[in-house]
Order: structure tokens, then sequence, then C-alpha cells
């Protein structure tokens, strides 16, 4: 079976989970426009303010929507945020103290995170810098969460449970919502003022509720995945208990300012339509990530998650098993980009990351992940990490592109 073959029929096959998938697309669009209705959200929203970004009554009613669509008590969203790890960073420092310990519950955090929390680099001013204390909990063999010893792990000064929905550049399953409340009713069970902390990256608009409408205390995301809807140029979002998100402003900001600052620049328009079309977004994503699972799991390579089953982010890992198949892989997807299609992905070093990295991603926003793009650590055993996609369609023609740039390669 040709490669144009192949794709073709996997297309077909899956044409049952596509509709499920749109029929939850429907069901988070409806969630997204009552809370736009409810707000009472009109053109003058649009409008901002410069200078210190006082009483941006676009930025405070997008911050009430945001709450809303999350079912959190507060929500605040800022271009000032720069990444996922720029957010998450925020809310670690706002609310943790010294002596207080930060408890990792799904195994080893994101490369990103590690010199936040001081396991690489020393001097940059890391949480363990100002002492507090940090711990982990391995995953099974089977790479599913610890259970038992969650049931057990909150000690006295466990001030704060973070939980990585995604897989990160790891071969575990990533996170649903049930596992995720199932992880806060554990944590609660043993210490009622242990915050759960959600890295929800990759995760917003999956499934039906979001991690702080089944109990999670705070959490956070970019901007440039999923809730922007791939237009939004730059930010970071933060929701959940009033007083938390407030914790986390005062660390973007200063303490006494908080969330009463940060203009927007313009930007408000751009962030209400984002977050409408996200969800629709977001389906295209999973469309794509099904396609890539069906496709390379026909073709013999191992794929994370299994084709067939329900996605729990929008990401697909392809364990591609070298080094020239991961850069081929890559080459031709930025090939297939929209933007910057002349351009070819060399691995290189990446503020934050201890390997050399291969990314390709001719997006719109830069580093978009929203948009269609493929990376991966240029180590054992070389997975691809997937992510992304305006539409499945763009997603299918760059499929066929990566399979014949690949099979040069034994």
């Amino acid at each position: 079976m040709d490669n144009l073959t192949l794709v073709s029929s996997a297309e077909k096959i899956l044409s049952p989970i596509f509709s499920e998938i749109d029929t939850q697309v429907k069901h988070n669009l409806k969630k997204v426009l009552g809370a736009f209705q409810n707000c009472r959200v009109g053109v003058h929203h649009f409008s901002s303010v410069s200078g210190y970004g006082h009483d941006d009554l676009g930025r405070e009613t997008l911050d009430q929507v945001y709450a809303q669509v999350m079912g959190a008590e507060a929500a605040a969203v800022r271009v000032q945020l720069v990444s996922g790890t720029h957010a998450i960073t925020c809310a670690l420092f706002g609310v943790l103290r010294p002596g207080d310990e930060m408890l990792a519950v799904a195994g080893k955090p994101y490369d990103t995170l590690e010199e936040v929390i001081g396991l690489r680099g020393m001097g940059q001013g890391s949480i363990r810098e100002f002492n507090i204390q940090y711990r982990e909990l391995n995953l099974t063999s089977e790479g599913k969460i610890d259970w038992q010893a969650l049931s057990t792990a909150i000690r006295a000064n466990t001030r704060l449970v973070l939980i990585q929905r995604s897989c990160g550049y790891s071969w575990r399953e990533s996170l649903s919502i049930s596992e995720i409340e199932k992880i806060v009713t554990l944590v609660k069970a043993q210490n009622q003022d242990t915050i759960c902390f959600v890295d929800n990256c990759y995760g917003e608009f999956i499934e039906a509720r979001e991690p702080t409408a089944v109990g999670a205390d705070l959490m956070a995301g970019s901007l440039i995945k999923n809730p922007g809807g791939t237009i939004v140029t730059a930010g970071g979002y933060l929701a959940g208990k009033a007083a938390l998100v407030e914790q986390a402003m005062c660390r973007l900001t200063a303490p006494g300012i908080g969330s009463s600052g940060g203009a927007t620049f313009e930007q408000n328009r751009l962030l209400f339509q984002g977050l409408f079309l996200a969800p629709q977004m977001v389906g295209e994503a999973i469309k794509g990530s099904h396609l890539l699972a069906y496709v390379f799991d026909k073709l013999g390579y191992p794929v994370n998650p299994p084709p067939l089953v329900t996605r729990k982010d929008v990401i697909q890992a392809i364990q591609l098993g070298s080094a020239e198949k991961l850069i081929a892989f890559c080459k031709a997807i930025q090939r297939c980009s929209p933007v910057s299609s002349y351009l070819e992905p060399v691995p290189a070093p990446m503020p934050g990351y201890e390997s050399q990295l291969v990314m390709a991603g001719g997006t719109f926003i830069d580093g978009s992940t929203s948009e269609f793009s493929a990376d991966g650590p240029l180590r054992e055993p070389y997975i691809v990490f997937c992510q992304g996609g305006t539409h499945w369609t763009h997603i299918a023609i760059a499929l066929e592109e990566a399979i014949e740039a690949i099979s040069q390669f034994k």
C-alpha cells in the first residue's frame, strides 16, 4: 500500500471517531459561547488602555469569561506571561514559601521546569534556592500514576502538589480529567490545605470539563497553545481560587499591584476571538493526532497514545528509533509548513532544555504549538512529538511527506 492510499484509508476508518470529536467541539463551543453571553461581551471590550493597564474593561471582562469557561472562581489572562512555563513559575513562586514542599505526582516534570525547580542549574533563583523542598512520585512500570504511593504521600509541609496533565517529553500517558479528579480527592483526603496545581498546557478543551471544575485549586497554561485558537500572538493564563490567582499575579507584577496591572496592547479582540475559535481548533488537532497514530502504528512504529483511543491532550508521540529519522521527519513537516517552508530544521540547544532539540513549525505565530508542529530531543529512543494543527487536512498532507522522508532510512 503506497503512502497516499494508506493515509486515505485511515481517513475513512477514523470517520466515526471524527464525528465524536465534532460532538465534543460543539459542547465546548456552547460553553464558551455561554460565557461570552453571560459576561455581555461587546465591541467596546476590544479596546485597550496603555501604560500601567489599570481599569482595562476588556481585560477584566476576559478574565471573567475565562473563569466561567474553566469552572473557576477567578482567572487572569495576560500577554505579559511569555509562555506556559512562565505562568507555571508565577504560580509556584506566588503560593510557595520557604520551608514548604512541592510534590510532583506524575513523575519527572517537563524539561523547562527543571531549572525552575532546581533540578538543573544553580544561581538563577530556582525554588530550591529559596529553601522550598521538592519531591516527586515515580510512575509505575506501566507509566501510570502510583495511586497506592499517592494515598499516603502528603506530608505536613506539602504545600503544593504539581499535576502535569500532558506527557511532555516522556512516554507516559497524559492525564484525563477523571484521573486529575482522583488525584485531587486523594490529596485532599490527607490535607485539605494542600494546593492541587495543574499544568494544563495542551489540555484545554480536550474534554467537557477543565481541572478547576473538578477540584483543582489553581492551573496555568499558554495562549499560543490550545486556548489561543491559533491566532493569539502571545500570553498565558492562570485560573482557580481567587486568592491563589492573585498570589500568582503578584509574582508577575508586584505585591500590591497583582491582577490590576498589565496593559493588553490592543490585543483584546484577538484574545476574545482566539478563545472563541479554540474548541474548533483543538478538535482539528485531535483529528490529526488520531491520523498520525493510526498510520504510524500501521507502519510498525510505537505510538503514544495508541490509535483509536480517546485523547487526553493534543500531543502525538512517535518513536522513530534513530536521530536520522527524527531529523528527516521534522524537515518534512517544515517543508509542508505555510511559513518558512524553505528552512531546514537542525538540532540545536534550546534555553530551558537539557538535550539538543530539533524543531519544525513554520507557524504564523512564532513557536505556536496550537498550529501544526513537530519536535523532539536528540536522545534515545528518538521520539518525535507532534502537536496542534489548524485543520486536520493539513496534517494529512504533511503526514504523506513525512512517511516518504523517513522511508529512506532502515
